[in-house]
């Protein structure tokens, strides 16, 4: 278990991100205040929190399934990615693909996030890669 240090901003202390059950792999993200999105509309919406991830560590936020598949809102650039040195306001871009406003009340749940490890890459330049069992295949080379 990593620990990662929260502040919640002035009147957002109620939202606290948290599992929603025991086993789940991310917390909930909640807005911190009401908003509505017109159809195709998007935006970044507050989270009301601010946190300090260790070093080598990263966070994803993720789209919740429920709405993106009964409501049709999305995380916009999924996975959004925060890095271990960002100290401002958690904000979650969200998408409204469906046809109809969608409107969202202060402390609902938007979106997930998860915390991973971030190893450093070390890029060895070679002039040709081992073999594998795929080799060049890429897109839809397993099917549709």
């Amino acid at each position: 278990m990593v620990e990662i240090e929260i502040i919640a901003l002035q009147g957002c202390e109620d939202l606290l991100p948290s599992y929603a059950h025991p086993t789940d792999a991310a917390v909930d993200l909640r807005c911190s205040e009401d908003f509505s999105l017109e159809s195709m509309e998007r935006k970044a919406i507050s989270c009301g929190i601010k946190i300090a991830l260790p070093q080598d560590w990263a966070g994803l936020v993720l789209p919740r399934s429920g709405i993106s598949l009964k409501r049709g809102v999305t995380v916009l650039n999924a996975p959004g990615l925060i890095d271990s040195g960002y100290r401002g306001e958690i904000k979650v871009a969200l998408i409204n693909f469906s046809k109809e406003r969608q409107s969202f009340s202060r402390g609902e749940r938007i979106a997930q996030f998860m915390a991973v490890r971030a190893e450093k890459i070390k890029f060895l330049p070679s002039l040709t890669l081992p073999p594998s069992d795929r080799g060049e295949e890429g897109f839809g080379s397993t099917g549709v």
